[in-house]
């Protein structure tokens, strides 16, 4: 559930409101459609860690070597640097939404996480990461108070899709903003330090309906978030991209009013990058320590592992000093997404391939696995598509 909520993250919430500002409904059915990818994904990644019971950048070590494990370790970083800078500008954005200045509230988040990591153990982290995480949800109660075209919301799902340049370009940025690497990294590390694998077949099958539940919230949230932005701002200035966070909270105002747009967005937003911050922090810290082979659970003591803590209080305050430079939060957001869509390949390739090397009796057979495989070959396929069509604007 954590990681599920931590996916909806600053990066997503703005992307889901770019598409919804630019294409009204016409992002809903991608996003329902991407439910069982996001599900396929991260339920591979339970058995493998449950079944194996190291985590993701150890297994790559040890099974390909450690070249391959410092290409993961770097992919790994690459997209938690881009998530923690959308994270702490989506912080940085609400708060100058209420006026604010960006150190205060980029300090404080910085200086609270910090200290959640440092002092808290993996159960007390979850619980208090859920508990905030929950602020999303708000994004359906905007949803609801937008008071959608229903009618225009149904036609949506027909899948009527523009093939431009732009609409693609968003397209793989929301496959960016749903299945994104340190998801993997995290939850793979979670379910042991949580002890889920003590608990043999009962814990995989908790594991299991946890991750489903976490793939339906999250996408439900991202659907709200394209819905609200889609009724309002999509109606009466689709095609025209937005700025900021600033400029998602005033334009939703004639709609929600000033005090719901303000309050539903902003702590929704807030929600969302806080408890997005504290996943990637600690899931970058994991996947490097697994490579370099350190101590790295969250219920160890940092002075038990320094190498793990320093990498993720590291992150946090380097990416809070780096969104002072920050000036288009919203096209910074949409273009790591991108780049994470990009960096795809290399991830899901190394998942799919421990997934072969785990015990015959809990490795996927038959439809499942043609089912499965085919699934991520299609997400895959986006990334390499990116990149293609990065490659191509850059020359």
């Amino acid at each position: 559930m954590l990681v599920m909520l931590a996916d909806t993250d600053a990066g997503s919430v703005i992307t889901a409101a770019q598409s919804g500002a630019l294409y009204r409904f016409g992002f809903v059915l991608p996003e329902l459609l991407l439910i069982p990818i996001l599900y396929v994904v991260q339920e591979i990644t339970v058995r493998v860690g449950l079944s194996t019971g190291k985590g993701h950048g150890a297994l790559i070590r040890e099974y390909f070597g450690a070249p391959w494990a410092y290409t993961a370790a770097v992919t790994l970083l690459v997209a938690c640097a881009g998530a923690l800078v959308t994270e702490f500008a989506g912080i940085a954005g609400v708060g100058l939404l209420v006026g604010l200045p960006k150190a205060a509230t980029v300090g404080a988040a910085a200086i609270g996480l910090t200290a959640l990591i440092i002092f808290g153990r993996y159960r007390r982290i979850e619980a208090i990461g859920i508990v905030v995480g929950a602020l999303e949800l708000l994004f359906v109660v905007a949803a609801v108070k937008a008071h959608p075209d229903v009618s225009a919301l149904a036609r949506s799902l027909t899948g009527n899709w523009t093939f431009s340049h732009g609409y693609g370009t968003l397209l793989a940025a929301t496959v960016g903003a749903v299945i994104m690497p340190w998801m993997i990294f995290y939850q793979q590390e979670a379910v042991i330090d949580k002890g889920y694998r003590e608990r043999g077949r009962a814990g995989l099958a908790d594991a299991r309906t946890n991750t489903f539940i976490g793939a339906v919230v999250t996408q439900l949230i991202m659907i709200a978030i394209v819905v609200v932005t889609g009724a309002t701002l999509g109606t009466l200035h689709e095609g025209h991209p937005l700025n900021d966070i600033g400029a998602i909270a005033t334009a939703l105002t004639p709609f929600l009013g000033h005090r719901d747009a303000v309050v539903l967005f902003g702590l929704g937003m807030v929600g969302a990058s806080v408890v997005a911050a504290l996943v990637v922090s600690v899931a970058g810290a994991w996947g490097i320590a697994e490579v370099f082979g350190w101590q790295h659970s969250l219920n160890d003591r940092p002075a038990s592992a320094p190498g793990f803590y320093s990498v993720a209080v590291a992150g946090i305050v380097v990416s809070a000093l780096a969104v002072v430079v920050a000036t288009n939060l919203v096209g910074l957001a949409v273009d790591v997404e991108v780049m994470n869509a990009a960096l795809l390949p290399v991830v899901l390739t190394f998942l799919v391939l421990l997934e072969r090397r785990l015990p015959a009796p809990v490795r996927m057979r038959g439809t499942r696995r043609v089912v499965a495989y085919s699934l991520i070959a299609l997400v895959i396929g986006v990334g390499f598509i990116t990149i293609a069509s990065v490659i191509h604007v850059a020359i």
